[in-house]
């Protein structure tokens, strides 16, 4: 929830000023002020802002984007049969679970990615996307496919199979065992954010996206990020890991959905990452170092040894 998209569409949907919506919610305008800059807004107060802009359980930010509550309301039914679609085509074999959208967030998230591709949505809701989508025989597939926005979007959530479905196999479990570790850090952001992330693996036209590219360097720099995090956390704390986690990062989806169905049939049960076998040699090492002197010590040979280099090459 955003209280600054509730106070921007609250002025907007009542045409007032910043004076009489304070006098209508019963505030002081420098907290209709505080509210436009992004401070927290109770539960109370967004109840108040739903009531006074008609909203309902519609998320402000998708409102505003979307141009109207008119056509939020159909690009809602758009969006939820291609999530439904999408999630039907998942082959990873794990839930696409924001597909499902358990919080209600996921018109709001698409939209927020269009947007920051550069994607400029349409002021009016598309005719050709204003079908009865719970008749198969009611729309053409192919004329909705031929809508740049429904293609983007379906391909956003195809991309967000693969993504999530590698997430769930090699990331989810791990963060949770490191729950204290990663306690506090931006870590936080790397579920929420997903969409995000699936959305820069895409192909899209600059024409179409402008800001593509910016957009995709900004999210993978983002996860690369946050994704070290847990891997330098997992390995303090002596946690395997069975792939190379920072390929949730830069890999694109197809080798993320191909990675996580391989895990979810059980292909990679012994499979460790190399660098786990690497710190492994590495404190095998650092134990001779420190026992070895001891024992020469203990045999009293340690002024007599000598070491012949020579038969340690090949």
């Amino acid at each position: 929830m955003s209280s600054q998209a509730f106070v921007e569409l609250a002025l907007k949907t009542l045409s007032c000023s910043q004076k009489i919506l304070a006098e209508k919610l019963g505030v002081s305008p420098a907290q209709i002020s505080k509210w436009k800059k992004g401070e927290y807004m109770s539960d109370d107060m967004e109840r108040k802002m739903r009531k006074i802009t008609g909203v309902g359980e519609v998320e402000p930010d998708f409102v505003l984007l979307a141009g109207s509550l008119e056509n939020a309301r159909k690009w809602e039914k758009t969006i939820s049969y291609l999530a439904e679609i999408a999630e039907g085509n998942a082959e990873t074999g794990y839930v696409t679970e924001p597909l499902t959208d358990p919080y209600g967030t996921l018109c709001s998230k698409t939209f927020n990615a269009l947007n920051e591709m550069g994607i400029v949505l349409p002021a009016k809701f598309p005719q050709e996307l204003d079908v009865d989508y719970d008749d198969p025989d009611g729309f053409d597939w192919e004329l909705l496919e031929g809508n740049q926005h429904f293609y983007i979007i379906y391909q956003m959530y195809n991309s967000l199979n693969d993504v999530y479905g590698f997430y769930a196999a090699y990331v989810s479990e791990l963060m949770d065992d490191l729950h204290e570790e990663l306690y506090d850090t931006d870590t936080g952001n790397i579920e929420p954010c997903l969409l995000l992330l699936a959305s820069s693996k895409i192909e899209v036209g600059s024409a179409f996206a402008p800001k593509f590219k910016e957009f995709k360097y900004r999210i993978t720099s983002d996860y690369e990020r946050w994704l070290s995090i847990v891997k330098n956390a997992a390995f303090r704390e002596g946690y395997p890991l069975k792939t190379e986690l920072l390929d949730l990062a830069f890999a694109s989806h197809d080798t993320l959905g191909h990675e996580a169905e391989a895990e979810n049939l059980g292909f990679n049960k012994t499979r460790l990452h190399p660098d786990v076998y690497m710190n492994e040699l590495l404190v095998g090492m650092r134990m001779i170092h420190q026992v070895l002197p001891a024992i020469m010590k203990k045999l009293g040979m340690e002024d007599e040894f000598k070491l012949d280099t020579s038969e340690l090459r090949i």
